[in-house]
């Protein structure tokens, strides 16, 4: 037989199809789920998904993707790690972790930040996708890694997750291998990088103001990429467009030229440039961007002929003027404008030509505007126009650019933005160096700039049309070729011709081109420019020959660059060919300043004919020059320097003049210059005041690369220390000096070179110890002996005795010393004994006076700290103690200031060093720093504020401490206190702090590692104390209380805290602390317990104080650790029964429920636990020999008061008001019977004010009752608990109560139960009048009295509707499960209305269609089934009412103060008699009676006793007749009272009965009863029928009274139907008369008739004690109800007639009917407007109530009864439609509503205790027939049995073994689709 093979290599998977499971053996799979797999079988696994480990089940192999994994711990406990990088393990896991966060936010509506996840899911899942793809360059994927980390760091603190902690790569840190310095640093800078990327989000959402500094905050050099979209400009020729950065506050260009050539057909000159003109300009620096302005400008340059009319035989490719562009960039540039994606319009401004402003000026001067621009301005005066002019006409013409500004340099940019920056991207540089120059940054650019010249007009009438050529040529003359860039773009031109304005004598041209040659060449080349006119006449202009020439050199003679700024150049006029000599010019002065300067030129014969001649020397040429190269220097003494030898006279003068170069200079040259100074400081050895001179140099240069702008040449200079520098000696001559500088501090000239020598000590260092080095490797150690470290002990004496010198002198001096001499440590070390080096720097601080430069103190100590000496062993011997003692200092308590900043710091990093592996022995160091600091630390720690930035670095070092010390530590700590009591009082703090800590927690909710590893570590510190409390402070003399008091509630509280609570944490979370720390709660729960039973005798004095604490540990949802201290409580109730003296635990009892009420209410503890609790305690008790009956009481007691207050707190939840109501209540039972009156109050006001809530102001009422009730009427004292939260400021119990009646009367009132509020207010009367004598209050209160007795005769009140409520089935709670309740309805309340709030209220039960006690089946489903239905509440009138009382007085106690109901329906017996029906219809009424009577301080009770009653077909005759005669003379009353009522209701009413049309009434019980063949059959009944035969005779005299009231108010339109109506009565009254005899009224009646106040209503009925059966509603068979015909004189009898009603509808509620909803609108119709006024007219219910119900029956059921003739319906009996009409026959109409009907929240009791349920009198029921064998018995309805039903099918058991082979194939997997496949690996959303 085939079986189930475990799997090997086949154990993780993804589902790439979704599968549902079609039995109960198999696994759904959605796409995604990732599977673990464990065993095969033909083409199915079996296994489980990680998202439900507890479901195992199997499913096809096709359907899953096989991946990589590897597999720990085999067998049972077996789990799969996916072979995949840690990275995509952990976004995995994270996208499982939102996914579950993100659908939570969908369901809550939180839309922002469900679309912020939303977005985040997306970008994480595609960055995924790209790492596992695997195609990712090395430096792509690290930048991604970060990318990814970020997101999920940013996206776990928006959704409140954990956070995760980084090394430096990346990598989620491992705590354990992390010290925990280190960690809580980790977690600062991870929490930073997390705040700033929130601020960063903030801004871009916010402010854009604040983005630029966000987002380029890190960076120096900045770039602005260009793309030119287009240019439109009529121009007609070629242009040239050269776009340059401008600053018009300065009016300086910032950058070179960009340059776009444009063709005249309106595209770019190159066409493959069409599209692409992307240019970027580079090297910007910060004090770029924050210019207060900043525009890009464009000039426009025309190539074409000199005027644009001109034809062919003009002169062509002139460049000539012809407009500018500018916009202001300053928003791009400070970052407030961002969009890569906008074109920015750049407006054209033409500027004209001279010749034409001066001609228009002529002819239209007035109309010229004055802002038109001449050519012959100078650009920059054109461009500041421009920008200071408001607008531009530019008719739609300029240029269209995008623009973005970009952080980085070129490099940076072409790596970061390669999608915008490629290398066809032109570079235009910035004119001058960036602000931070790079070494490797070679450059050698020279920017000339053509400013103006003045030309001579010579022979012409107008001036000229100046040209400039320029050109590049060595000393012989040779051109070099393309040396010269007009623009980025393009590449370099030998030759450049400037812009030619037209007749301008003093052109000013402002044109910057780049000459850009090999640096070698620099020396031997010169600049040469030609000037020619140009005419526009081509003929004439190609014989203008050059008219002048001048020339600049590049260098100049001392060897030196042409300085930067302007230079006048001398024109020179001769011979064209002359002019191109080099040999003849370049031997003549080429600026004015060499004219000056050097030698006259007439001492040169042979150039005598190339001169400037003597009629032209007006003219004149200037230009300007920049050099930006990293090896061209314009600085004299820098070259002086640098050529030191050839020059040595002026060694001193350029030593000195060095320190005033500029420091870019000296970078360009840095290693040339220090090998100079070096060679001068060896080769002048013997001259002592270089070796000064060259120290200085050498401090200033060290210094300058301390500067941010050449920060980047620190590695040059490194390299220059360890590769170049050789000079073996150097160390004697460095340290010579610089002890010399210490030693004369105090000389004030040397103060600063002393500063700056410190500042540059560690570079200075480095050349003294590689020289040091460089010796000892060529001479070895035994050259001169012990000079060199008596040099640098001899320094460090000097700096001993400089600190020891008065603080106020040279400050500034010992601040630097303590800032830079821990620098040279590391050096120093390599050729200095390291130990002599720590006791040297240990002098060094120790000669430091105390409290002087305390924080420049220590941070030197941390800097010795952070050096390569402390992680010596031998050395940490000599600085430790040192350091100790100043820490110890500092946090000693009678410090007055402490830095503990500083303190914390030192602290900090000593731990970190002492924490690694490679740092030799450390447990002495240890040891040394718990002795002196750890107490130290402790008090710090308390002493300081939660809010301190300090405290969490404190408690890092504490916790740091306390986990390097090992066992032995804390022995050996313990051992060092000298007292006991010093001993108590370091647990007392530890205890104290640890307690506080656990309770506060410095650090954020978020630091899970960091709270965790402190918790770790706070346990076995706490275990070690144990030890201690145990060997010294438990026996019976040195037992400490306190102590071990503080230590149980620090225990509990480490064992309750947030962090630690394992079942509040998502699944990924718990697995993942349970692997990493496990259950920290179960070491410390068992240590407690163990804790506990040591006390032994002791345990007594910690009862009560204990159980809240032990309360709390037991109630931790650990199952392990509930077993273990649960019976802690039983020891103690042992204890307590023991030493008490009482024999009782009465105390723990108290304490217990005290406690166990506040933990469950604030949501601890569930029903595993009740029911463990429960079993524990009575198995402990029951082997007790005294505890066993007592003990066991206490333990069901518990789990009473546990199941209440559990169903309390669910009820609190579920929205319910009645639910919490209900479970409130049985709380309150239950403390009621404990007689905890303090909790009992408690619960009171809670049910007061739910009821109040809901407007239930009668039960809020009977609730403060119960309140009152615990009060007397005396002047003892409230004590504190009989005083609750709203209590009013009462010093007397008398007090209290008069306040808790006034309230509970107001509530009566509201809630219309007035003649509640009287008996209370004569109780109060009776206060105030005989014991108070507070009259002025008795009058208040009997003026509402009065109201009070008023409002019961005139006010309407609606009579509520009661109804029976069943819920059964298991699917209830165990408060309503199986169980009946009476709910009395609110006003107006329809059984329509009220089964809906029900249903709403439990959507899932299922609405039972019959009345009938349901079967033992449904009550042990595991469904809801709920059962409604109306029931009648019976009369239970006070003993004071025994004569006849008025309707209005009656009518409050039909409905109110009832505790029983019945609900009754008809049942045939024996044959069916065709003519009578009447003779064997009995009635079967079921009565319940409720725990307590309505209302009360609920709505609802719980059914106490159900039982049944039949009552004969006479009996019910007689019932139904007596209950006629009461509405007959009801009616009748009400008419006498008022006279304005109507009289419809009243002809109905008589009609009905004296019509005898429809024959009935009392004929039918005639012919049922009054016949010889009854009498025979049942003598007994003799009685009965005699009184039936009374009540007949009876109904004469009130029908008689009616027809009287109607005659006297008929109107004349009636008249007929009044007569006919006496003459009917005639006959019956002579009929009854004759047969039954005579009955009269009393006399009363008529004598009062007149004199009685009208108000009061006298009701006629027979006393109730010749009743034989009291008056009850039977409203399922309406026995009460008036017919619908006119003439029915048997209208009572009607419904017990048909059978339909009996198969249809009686044992059914709510069976469907098809007319339903089409009745139920038009009866509601008819129903609305007249009900109202019926209601108003008859100030009594009943009558409208029962007539609705004849409406329907007779209608609707009653077909064997004859019809009445068409032609005798009057049509004024249409009025009958004003009677309510219900929709089924057993329920009870209800008057109409007067407010909208709403959905209504409804809630349901639970079972109360009934108390004296055998008082209650049931003798006015008769007892069961004979007949009936046995009564069926409902109580049975609260008793559950245990059999189930056949229908459950059994649960499936839980199966151990593999599962049945699979019957069926496995199906194949889903058609592939067309669309893209899902990814194998999207194993994320879980």
């Amino acid at each position: 037989m085939a079986r189930w093979i475990p799997t090997k290599r086949e154990k993780y998977g993804v589902a790439i199809y979704n599968y549902d499971a079609a039995r109960d053996v198999e696994l759904s799979l959605q796409v995604g789920d990732t599977v673990h797999i464990l065993e095969m079988h033909e083409g199915w696994y079996r296994g489980y998904t990680l998202r439900n480990k507890a479901k195992k089940g199997i499913f096809p192999s096709t359907y899953i993707h096989l991946k990589e994994a590897t597999v720990q711990d085999g067998g049972q406990n077996e789990t799969v790690i996916p072979s995949e990088l840690p990275l995509v393990q952990e976004l995995t896991s994270t996208l499982r972790e939102w996914a579950v966060i993100w659908h939570q936010l969908y369901v809550e509506n939180k839309k922002t930040l469900f679309r912020q996840v939303q977005q985040m899911t997306y970008s994480l899942i595609e960055w995924r996708s790209q790492i596992l793809s695997g195609t990712l360059p090395k430096d792509e994927l690290a930048e991604l890694k970060k990318k990814v980390t970020a997101k999920i760091d940013y996206g776990n603190r928006i959704l409140g997750l954990d956070l995760v902690v980084r090394d430096d790569n990346g990598n989620i840190l491992d705590p354990d291998a992390t010290s925990t310095i280190a960690l809580f640093k980790a977690h600062e800078t991870a929490s930073e990088r997390v705040n700033e990327r929130i601020q960063e989000e903030r801004s871009l959402q916010q402010d854009l103001g604040l983005r630029g500094q966000a987002i380029f905050n890190s960076t120096h050099t900045y770039s602005l990429y260009v793309n030119v979209k287009n240019f439109v400009c009529n121009i007609g020729e070629d242009a040239e467009l050269l776009m340059s950065l401008y600053d018009p506050d300065q009016s300086l260009f910032i950058s070179e030229n960009y340059l776009v050539r444009w063709g005249s057909t309106g595209m770019p000159k190159e066409i493959e440039k069409l599209n692409n003109l992307q240019a970027v300009f580079t090297d910007l620096s910060s004090s770029d961007l924050i210019r207060p302005r900043i525009s890009l400008v464009c000039q426009i340059v025309r190539v074409g002929h000199m005027e644009l009319k001109e034809g062919k035989k003009h002169t062509c490719g002139l460049r000539r003027p012809f407009g500018v562009a500018v916009m202001d960039i300053t928003d791009i540039i400070h970052g407030k404008v961002d969009d890569e994606e906008k074109q920015h319009f750049i407006p054209f401004q033409q500027i004209a030509m001279e010749t034409y402003i001066r001609q228009r000026q002529l002819i239209m001067a007035p109309l010229i505007t004055s802002h038109v621009i001449g050519e012959n301005e100078p650009l920059t005066s054109v461009f500041n126009k421009v920008i200071a002019a408001k607008e531009v006409n530019h008719k739609g013409q300029g240029l269209w650019v995008s623009l973005k500004l970009l952080p980085g340099d070129l490099a940076q940019v072409q790596k970061d933005f390669s999608h915008l920056v490629d290398r066809s991207t032109a570079v235009a540089r910035k004119m001058g160096f960036p602000e931070i120059i790079l070494p490797g940054d070679v450059r050698n650019d020279i920017y000339i700039t053509l400013v103006h010249g003045e030309f001579d007009k010579g022979k012409k009438k107008t001036p000229k049309n100046v040209e400039v050529t320029m050109s590049v040529h060595d000393e012989d003359g040779n051109l070099v070729e393309k040396a010269i860039h007009p623009g980025a773009g393009y590449e370099g031109i030998s030759e450049y011709k400037s812009v030619v304005y037209y007749q301008v004598k003093q052109p000013c041209w402002y044109e910057t081109v780049k000459v850009s040659i090999a640096i070698e060449e620099v020396s031997r080349c010169h600049l040469r420019f030609t000037f020619r006119h140009r005419s526009s006449q081509e003929s004439r202009d190609k014989s203008e020959k050059a008219f002048g020439m001048a020339f600049v050199k590049l260098m100049n003679a001392d060897g030196t660059t042409l300085q930067d700024g302007r230079h006048n150049l001398i024109v020179y006029k001769g011979e064209n060919k002359k002019m191109e000599d080099a040999k003849c010019y370049l031997t003549l002065p080429g600026t004015k300043m060499e004219e000056r300067d050097g030698p006259s030129v007439k001492h040169q014969p042979h150039i005598t004919n190339f001169t400037p001649t003597k009629d032209s020397t007006k003219d004149s040429f200037q230009i300007a020059t920049l050099i930006c190269s990293t090896k061209l220097t314009q600085n004299v003494d820098l070259l002086g320097l640098l050529n030191w030898r050839s020059n040595s006279q002026n060694i001193g003068h350029n030593l000195k003049k060095l320190m005033e170069v500029d420091g870019g200079e000296i970078v360009k040259f840095l290693q040339d210059t220090l090998d100079a100074l070096f060679n001068i400081m060896m080769e002048m050895s013997d001259n002592e005041s270089y070796d000064f001179l060259v120290f200085d140099a050498l401090v200033f240069i060290i210094s300058l690369i301390g500067d941010i702008k050449f920060q980047h040449f620190n590695p040059v200079l490194e390299t220059y220390i360890y590769k170049h520098f050789s000079a073996t000696l150097a160390y004697v001559k460095l340290t010579k000096v610089l002890n010399y500088y210490v030693g004369n501090a105090e000389d004030a000239t040397k103060t600063e070179l002393l500063f700056a020598a410190l500042k540059a000590l560690k570079y200075l260092f480095r050349f003294i110890v590689q020289s040091r080095v460089l010796y000892l490797r060529f001479y070895g150690k035994s050259e001169d002996g012990d000079e060199f470290n008596n040099a640098i002990r001899k320094l460090f004496l000097s700096f001993n005795v400089l600190m020891d010198r008065p603080l106020e002198e040279a400050v500034k001096i010992k601040g630097a010393a303590l800032k830079y001499l821990p620098s040279i440590i590391n050096d120093v070390k390599l050729v200095f004994d390291p130990v002599e080096l720590s006791v040297l720097f240990s002098k060094f601080i120790q000669s430091i006076p105390d409290n002087q430069l305390v924080r420049q103190k220590l941070n030197c100590m941390t800097k010795i700290v952070d050096s390569d000496l402390f992680r010596q062993a031998e050395c940490r011997d000599v600085l430790l103690p040192l350091l100790v003692d100043q820490l110890s200092g500092q946090l000693d308590d009678n410090s007055s200031k402490p830095d503990h900043e500083a303190c914390s710091q030192l602290l900090s990093n000593i731990l970190e060093v002492l924490d690694r592996k490679e740092v030799g022995p450390t447990a002495v160091h240890i040891q040394l720093i718990m002795e002196r600091l750890l107490r130290r630390i402790n008090r710090t720690v308390i002493g300081m504020s939660r809010q301190s930035p300090h405290i969490g670095s404190f408690v890092a070092c504490m916790t740091a401490i306390l986990r390097q010390m090992e066992d032995s530590h804390y022995n050996h700590y313990i051992s060092t206190f000298k007292t006991r009591q010093d001993l108590i009082d370091f647990l007392m703090e530890t205890f104290i702090m640890f307690k506080d800590l656990i309770g506060k927690n410095v650090y954020a909710n978020d630091w899970m590692v960091m709270t965790m590893m402190q918790s770790r570590v706070f346990l076995r510190a706490i275990n070690q104390y144990t030890s201690v409390l145990n060997r010294f402070f438990l026996d019976q003399t040195s037992f400490e209380l306190q102590l071990w008091n503080n230590y149980f509630h620090l225990a509990v509280a480490f064992l309750t805290h947030d962090s630690l609570q394992l079942e509040n944490f998502s699944q990924a979370k718990r697995n993942k602390m349970v692997k990493k720390y496990g259950d920290m709660r179960k070491d410390i729960g068992f240590k407690i317990r163990d804790m506990w039973y040591n006390l032994g005798p002791h345990k007594i004095k910690f009862i009560p104080s204990m159980v809240g604490p032990v309360l709390e540990v037991t109630l931790t949802p650990e199952p392990e650790l509930q077993k273990a201290t649960i019976p802690i409580f039983f020891d103690m109730m042992q204890c307590e029964f023991n030493f008490s003296g009482s024999r009782n635990f009465h105390m723990f009892e108290n304490e217990l429920i005290t406690k166990l009420d506040q933990e469950v209410e604030g949501g601890r503890g569930d029903e595993s636990y009740k029911i463990l609790l429960e079993k524990l305690l009575l198995e402990h008790c029951r082997k007790h020999k005294y505890l066993s009956s007592s003990g066991e009481v206490f333990a069901l007691l518990v789990s009473s008061l546990l199941e209440n207050l559990l169903d309390y707190r669910t009820s609190m939840h579920d929205g319910s008001k009645e639910n919490r109501m209900s479970c409130t209540v049985n709380v309150l039972n239950f403390y009621k019977e404990k007689k905890r009156e303090d909790i009992y109050i408690r619960y009171l006001y809670k049910l007061r004010d739910l009821h109040i809530e809901c407007e239930n102001y009668t039960e809020a009422a009977y609730t403060l009752l119960l309140h009152a009730e615990l009060l007397q009427w005396s002047d003892k004292p409230c004590t504190p608990h009989l005083l609750q939260r709203d209590s009013y400021y009462v010093y007397s119990q008398q007090e209290l109560k008069e306040k808790l009646y006034q309230e509970i009367i107001a509530f009566f009132d509201k809630g219309k139960m007035w003649e509640k509020a009287i008996q209370l207010s004569k109780e109060l009367a009776e206060m105030y009048e005989n014991k108070v004598f507070d009259y002025e209050g008795l009058s208040i209160l009997l003026k509402k009295w009065a109201t009070f007795y008023e409002n019961i005769m005139k006010a309407m009140r609606p009579q509520p509707e009661y109804f029976a409520v069943g819920y059964y089935g298991h699917g209830f709670p165990s408060f309503l499960r199986n169980k009946i309740f009476i709910y009395r309805g609110k006003e107006y309340e329809r059984r329509e209305d009220f089964n809906l709030k029900l249903l709403t209220q439990f959507p899932n039960a299922e609405k039972m269609k019959t009345t009938s006690p349901p079967g033992e089946d449904i009550k042990n489903s595991p469904g809801q089934y709920i059962q409604c239905f109306t029931v009648k509440p019976k009369l239970d009138l006070p003993a004071k009412f025994h004569k006849p009382v008025s309707e209005q007085i009656l009518s409050f106690y039909r409905v109110n103060e009832v505790q029983r109901f019945d609900y009754s329906r008809p049942i045939r017996k024996g044959e069916k008699n065709p003519d009578n029906e009447f003779a064997n219809m009995w009635i079967e009424r079921t009565i319940y009676v409720t725990g307590y009577k309505l209302p009360g301080i609920l709505r609802w009770f719980e059914v106490k006793s159900v039982f049944m009653v039949e009552i004969s077909p006479l009996e019910n005759a007689i019932e139904t007749m007596q209950l006629t005669n009461d509405k007959i003379n009801n009616m009748v009353q009400q008419h006498l009272n008022d006279p304005n009522l109507p009289i419809n209701p009243l002809s109905m009413l008589l009609n009905g009965i004296v019509d005898p049309a429809v024959m009935g009434g009392f004929t039918n019980y005639e012919k049922a009863f009054f016949t010889e063949k009854y009498m025979h059959d049942h003598p007994e009944d003799h009685e009965k029928i005699e009184k039936l035969k009374d009540l007949i005779a009876w109904q004469i005299p009130f029908l008689t009274e009616g027809i009287r009231i109607h005659g006297e108010k008929v109107t004349e339109a009636l008249r007929p139907f009044h007569e006919r109506m006496e003459a009917c009565f005639k006959q019956l009254k002579e009929k009854v008369e004759k047969q039954y005899g005579v009955r009269s009224l009393p006399s009363t009646v008529d004598d009062r008739r007149g004199s009685r106040p009208r108000s009061m209503v006298r009701s006629f009925t027979m006393p109730s004690s010749s009743r034989p059966l009291s008056i009850a509603s039977v409203s399922s068979i309406s026995s009460d109800s008036t017919p619908s015909r006119p003439g029915s004189d048997g209208f009572v009898l009607e419904p017990l007639l048909p059978k339909k009603m009996h198969s249809r509808s009686q044992d059914k509620l709510d069976k469907d009917d098809p007319d339903k909803d089409k009745k139920e609108k038009k009866k509601e119709k008819r129903n609305s407007k007249h009900q109202e006024i019926f209601e108003k007219e008859f100030k009594s219910t009943d009558i409208s109530l029962q007539q609705s119900e004849a409406v329907i029956l007779s209608e609707t059921i009653s077909p064997l009864r004859p019809q009445r003739p068409k032609s005798q319906v009057i049509n004024v009996m249409g009025s009958e439609k004003r009677f309510s009409v219900s929709p089924s026959p057993p329920s009870q109409p209800i008057p109409p509503p007067v407010t909208p009907r709403t959905k209504l929240s409804f809630s349901l009791q639970s079972s109360l205790e009934l108390n004296g349920m055998n008082s209650l009198e049931m003798t006015d029921v008769p007892p069961p027939l004979p007949v009936k064998g046995s009564v069926a018995d409902y109580g049975c309805l609260m008793e559950s049995q245990e059999s189930v039903s056949p229908t459950t099918s059994p649960p499936v058991p839980q199966r151990q073994l593999p599962p049945p082979l699979p019957s069926k194939t496995p199906p194949p997997p889903p058609p592939k689709t067309t669309r893209k496949q899902t990814s194998v690996d999207s194993g994320i959303v879980q």
